[in-house]
């Protein structure tokens, strides 16, 4: 069976999205930053034109890290890594509860107490590659809230179905879901 795809242009840039099924009803474009360096820069450009007033960003793993990255990089700025398990090193770890429309089961988000430290007082900006329910994002907003930041802004490259209707999220390009027939 020929598999379908959906043609993005973000940022100046082409690409083809292979359509995976998330349920019987309705497929999503498979959007994948990883290993893609001419389209992370791209869209780490544009996003930092969209986006002015902050102190660091906040992402969570994984799929949002080559694009925090290269904000980063670009901006001056560092960024703040949500990491989805609380890890060894983590002193005082913070978490939250997460469910997202491209994963299984319940997901959880988590921060040490260096990093709160890190987020306390600033504005922080939430980026990540894809906006769908928003449910990522609030966890993400959760975290910044527990470590006394502010949050300065949200941004990703694309805003997923319902999601580019949004007037707090800043977005390079919109994508459809796709119903199944």
């Amino acid at each position: 069976m020929q598999q379908a795809y959906y043609e993005l242009q973000v940022a100046g840039l082409t690409r083809q999205l292979p359509l995976c099924p998330i349920s019987e009803e309705l497929s999503i474009g498979a959007f994948i930053m990883f290993s893609d360096v001419e389209l992370t820069v791209a869209c780490a450009t544009a996003l930092l034109e969209k986006c002015q007033d902050w102190d660091i960003l906040l992402t969570a793993e994984s799929k949002g890290i080559p694009l925090a990255y290269e904000m980063a990089r670009q901006s001056g700025k560092n960024y703040i890594l949500a990491r989805k398990s609380i890890k060894l090193y983590m002193r005082d770890p913070v978490q939250v509860q997460v469910k997202s429309i491209t994963t299984a089961r319940e997901q959880t988000l988590c921060l040490d107490r260096d990093s709160l430290d890190a987020l306390k007082g600033k504005r922080v900006l939430l980026v990540d590659d894809v906006i769908s329910t928003g449910d990522s994002l609030h966890a993400l907003e959760e975290l910044v809230q527990a470590a006394g930041g502010i949050v300065a802004g949200r941004a990703a490259v694309l805003a997923e179905g319902d999601a580019a209707q949004r007037e707090d999220i800043v977005f390079l390009a919109p994508l459809p879901l796709f119903p199944r027939k």
